[in-house]
């Protein structure tokens, strides 16, 4: 299942998770099979810490 959220980042987190795409990429994974797992990585800290924030 696609999860479609948007996450916002900053221009520093964006610099990181392009540095973590590019080494999941020179450890094999694929561009696609990185971006997917990153995507997915800052989702759900953006979920926890959205939650975080109601309580």
């Amino acid at each position: 299942m696609l999860d479609l959220e948007t996450v916002h980042l900053t221009h520093e987190q964006q610099q990181q998770a392009v540095e973590q795409i590019q080494a999941l990429m020179q450890q094999g994974l694929s561009s696609g099979e990185a971006i997917a797992k990153v995507a997915s990585e800052l989702r759900a800290a953006h979920k926890v810490q959205s939650s975080s924030e109601k309580e």
